[in-house]
C-alpha cells in the first residue's frame, strides 16, 4: 500500500513539473526594470536631443512586453519644452515631468528607450536632468 501511494504521489509530482514547464512560460513572467540616466543640454527648438539609451538588464526578458512605463525628469521652472519617450519602434509626447503611460503596450520590453526634447521655439537653452524610466512588462 505504502509502495502503491508513493508511485501516485511521484506520477502527480511529475505532472506538476510537466504542467509548469509547459504552462507557466507560455503565460509569460511578469517583472519590471528600470534605469537612469545623466542630464543633458537641450539648446534646439527644430531638432530633439536625445538623452543615453536607458537599456534593460543583461537578464533575458523572455519575450516580454511593456504594459505600462513610469518616468521623470528634472527641467528649471518655466523651461518650456517638448518631451518624448521613445522605444526603437515608436515614440510618445509625455505630458509632464513625470508619470504613467501605457502608449508603448506591447512592445518588446527588452529594447532600450530614450527621452527626447526640443525646445519651445525662442526659449533659451535649458538643462534637463534626473532622467528615469521605470518599465513593467508582461
Amino acid at each position: 500500500m505504502i509502495g502503491t501511494t508513493l508511485k501516485r504521489l511521484g506520477a502527480l509530482a511529475l505532472a506538476c513539473v510537466v504542467w509548469m514547464g509547459v504552462v507557466l512560460p507560455a503565460l509569460g513572467a511578469a517583472g519590471s526594470w528600470s534605469r537612469e540616466t545623466t542630464g543633458m543640454m537641450v539648446a534646439m527648438s527644430d531638432r530633439a536631443t536625445r538623452s543615453q539609451a536607458l537599456a534593460p538588464p543583461a537578464a533575458p526578458l523572455a519575450g516580454g512586453r511593456i504594459e505600462r512605463v513610469h518616468w521623470r525628469f528634472e527641467a528649471p521652472p518655466g523651461a518650456a519644452l517638448r518631451a518624448w519617450l521613445c522605444h526603437p519602434e515608436r515614440c510618445v509626447a509625455l505630458s509632464g515631468q513625470r508619470g504613467s503611460l501605457t502608449g508603448l503596450a506591447g512592445l518588446g520590453a527588452d529594447a532600450p528607450l530614450e527621452f527626447r526634447f526640443a525646445l519651445a521655439p525662442g526659449q533659451r537653452p535649458t538643462r534637463v536632468q534626473g532622467l528615469q524610466v521605470i518599465v513593467n512588462y508582461q
